[in-house]
């Protein structure tokens, strides 16, 4: 085992219901990159941060609840964001927690987005609106975020499983540092 602190996944699920196939996608996504790290030897330590949960209080200034979750979200190692999309883009759910970071404020974080939407139409949405809203409070996003079709949902682990193989160069890269 590799010494040194675990390697903290956080994901981050911008769905307005709680327990979301929109959860169950980035969990699945979380898991698989959770799988590179284990395979060399290190810990990994998981959280989830469900917006929905957070709802009532993220515009309430202060809030010791969405402050620990931003905190979470600044201190993990890779972020995996994710969102339904609406009205071609992410939630607002996902905008009203993001506006409370600073233009910086994941400096040195790397984060995968994701988005599930129900028509192929959709499907730059990912890299065209959620990927620019992460790159702006200094998220590294190294490599294209992952768009899955509802459709897909019954083989996700394949879709997922697609998507990683397709970046393992940079995700070996990236999670060995």
């Amino acid at each position: 085992m590799t010494a040194g602190p675990p390697f903290r996944i956080t994901t981050i699920v911008g769905n307005p219901r709680i327990g979301s196939r929109t959860r169950l996608a980035a969990e699945a996504v979380a898991e698989s990159l959770a799988g590179l790290v284990r395979a060399q030897g290190r810990t990994v330590e998981p959280h989830v941060v469900e917006l929905a949960e957070l709802a009532g209080e993220l515009f309430a200034f202060p809030s010791e609840t969405v402050d620990a979750a931003v905190a979470l979200a600044r201190s993990s190692d890779l972020l995996v964001v994710a969102s339904p999309t609406y009205k071609a883009t992410y939630t607002g759910l996902l905008k009203a927690y993001f506006d409370r970071f600073g233009s910086n404020a994941l400096a040195g974080v790397v984060a995968v987005p994701v988005m599930l939407g129900g028509a192929p139409i959709h499907m730059l949405a990912v890299d065209t609106h959620l990927t620019p809203l992460l790159l702006e409070i200094g998220a590294s996003c190294p490599m294209r975020g992952l768009f899955i079709l509802e459709s897909e949902l019954d083989r996700l682990d394949e879709v997922v499983r697609a998507w990683r193989g397709a970046n393992h160069p940079i995700l070996a890269r990236l999670l060995r540092a």
